[in-house]
């Protein structure tokens, strides 16, 4: 027999407290928490294309493992690298407020994990919502480092859309059949461009379209009538890409963890280092079909590029039959999606137009109406000349580069951010990176015959609560072409586009400051110009770079150094202990 037992009073005490806490003080019901993760970084055998090799992975996974975590939730994630390669991991989009030292690029926020190191990132998600992904953030490791990021909103807090019936993730990415190390290194060397990869994949398969590859394809199940949201992720090296399902539309919600205005399309473009979620309804009726997503590239500059495209299937759940009369889902037919031009600029610029905030009071768009600093950035190609003694196959025997104003970064040795926090910059950075270029000149036009740039580690330094407008200008030097740059540290709205040279007495007269785009990402158009602006209220130093990684290891990047403000939650805090030393 059963003893039933009283609560005692100061049990009821504590539950009353309890209650009336949250009823006074809702904020502590959405109280983020703690999430752990460890990520073992060691080797793993993986086949694709009848190809195996020993890849550089997080847990032996390919690609890593998903971060799931809500708004306000702090994420720790332990990181032992059992590999010889050093490492480090960047929490791409994540804003790092006042945890600059968790950011992950090498030499910029913290130096390497070295073999049989161990580093803890501690970070807090705050103001953000939505997908991003998380890579290694040092040579070329990322083409097999990487991962999904998704943020949920707090608790109780609806989507600004209808509840989708399923989320899954699709991640763009790129396959060599070679190590990716060998190629990026014998390109340093060499002065001449990288050898491209051999397959693009989703979520790490390349897909039927590739010799060698039907069983390696990825396949979305979907209920008729369902609604699934599609978290897409270009971890892509070096390639945008077009993306599209043969015979179905979708919609556009969201871009870089930033609810947008929902639009509808049936092509999308997505860059490296960008994230898109998209709303897919299936069709209200079983359609006797399967349907290819197919992914390929969008091509913009002179150099070479893989010219193959990604694909997997769309599949519809069969209705509930008798054994006698079981459909074959591969005896049905298969459609393949129109996918653009490689070089369509056009319908990349029209479907990048398309983004706007959605800029209410619940996601409203603080664009910043005033500008404390202007800067104007040329960004592209060029060269550096070819040493002594040695045949280069750059341009013209030269070896490529690529700049910010001209100027090549060089990575330093020892960290910017502990140079900096420590006042120990001297001979490691210079705070003389120019506003301006040095030597304007018509930038969309003829091109200049000296293609040489200058090198160095030079940072542009910000006060605290800097409103800061940036133009970032294509350049025609050794050719126009798109580049995607991705600020760390922050957000940006990018207020105004166009193409050839920005014209700074009429082109801000057009500039969007109601409902601009909010991106962490951004594509410079071919032969054309960006404006964004930020506001610079996190302190630390924050890498800029193209996201095309062969650009970045040309020298297409800079940092901006942001210095603190005066009250305590303005001020970067002390590096934690565990912190990698260079």
């Amino acid at each position: 027999m059963g003893v039933f037992l009283l609560p005692s009073p100061s049990f009821l005490g504590a539950l009353l407290f309890a209650l009336s806490t949250l009823w006074l003080f809702p904020d502590f019901a959405n109280a983020g928490i703690t999430r752990h993760y460890k990520f073992d970084i060691k080797l793993k055998n993986v086949t694709r294309l009848c190809h195996t090799k020993s890849i550089v992975t997080v847990n032996g996974q390919f690609p890593g493992p998903r971060i799931i975590a809500r708004e306000g939730d702090r994420v720790v994630v332990k990181v032992v690298n059992h590999v010889q390669n050093n490492v480090t991991i960047h929490w791409h989009g994540v804003r790092q407020l006042q945890s600059g030292w968790a950011d992950g690029p090498a030499y910029v926020t913290q130096c390497p994990i070295q073999t049989g190191q161990t580093y803890v990132y501690n970070f807090t998600i705050v103001g953000q919502r939505g997908t991003l992904f998380w890579h290694a953030h040092i040579s070329w490791l990322r083409s097999t480092i990487y991962g999904p990021l998704v943020i949920l909103p707090k608790r109780n807090i609806a989507y600004p859309f209808a509840q989708p019936y399923k989320e899954v993730p699709i991640i763009f990415g790129e396959w060599w059949n070679v190590d990716t190390e060998a190629v990026i290194s014998q390109a340093l060397q060499t002065g001449g461009g990288p050898n491209v990869s051999d397959s693009y994949t989703i979520n790490g398969l390349p897909g039927l379209l590739y010799n060698c590859s039907a069983k390696d394809t990825f396949k979305l199940k979907v209920k008729p009538g369902k609604t699934y949201l599609l978290r897409l992720i270009n971890a892509a090296l070096n390639d945008e890409l077009f993306f599209s399902i043969a015979n179905h539309t979708f919609t556009v919600v969201e871009a870089d963890a930033v609810y947008v205005k929902p639009f509808h399309t049936d092509t999308l473009l997505i860059t490296p280092g960008q994230t898109t979620n998209i709303l897919l309804k299936a069709k209200p009726h079983f359609p006797n079909a399967t349907f290819l997503m197919a992914a390929r590239p969008y091509v913009t500059g002179l150099g070479t590029f893989d010219n193959s495209s990604t694909a997997g299937i769309l599949e519809y759940e069969p209705p509930s039959v008798s054994s006698s009369s079981t459909i074959s889902i591969k005896k049905l037919p298969l459609f393949k999606p129109t996918l653009p031009p490689l070089n369509d600029t056009s319908m990349a610029t029209n479907f990048t137009k398309r983004f706007r905030s959605l800029a209410n009071a619940q996601f409203p768009a603080n664009v910043p109406q005033t500008v404390n600093k202007r800067f104007f950035f040329t960004v592209g190609l060029g060269s550096n000349p070819c040493p002594q003694n040695q045949t280069c196959q750059g341009p013209n025997g030269t070896k490529f580069a690529a700049s910010v104003n001209n100027i090549s970064f060089l990575m330093p040795t020892t960290a910017l951010l502990q140079a900096h926090f420590f006042g120990r910059s001297n001979g490691v950075y210079t705070t003389d990176f120019p506003n301006n270029p040095l030597v304007p000149f018509n930038y969309t036009g003829t091109p200049p015959n000296n293609t040489l740039v200058s090198n160095g580690t030079k940072v542009v330094q910000l006060p605290f609560n800097t409103s800061v407008e940036l133009v970032m200008q294509d350049t025609s030097i050794l050719g126009a072409e798109s580049h995607p740059l991705h600020l760390h540290g922050f957000n940006f709205f990018v207020v105004g586009q166009g193409f050839g040279n920005f014209d700074s007495k009429k082109d801000p007269a057009k500039f969007n400051l109601v409902d601009p785009v909010e991106r962490n990402t951004v594509g410079v158009p071919s032969g054309g110009w960006v404006a964004i602006r930020f506001l610079a209220d996190n302190p630390g130093v924050w890498f800029m770079h193209c996201h095309l990684e062969v650009h970045t290891s040309w020298g297409l990047k800079m940092a901006w150094v942001v210095q603190d403000g005066k009250l305590p939650n303005q001020k970067l805090p002390p590096p934690p202990s565990d912190l990698p030393k260079c």
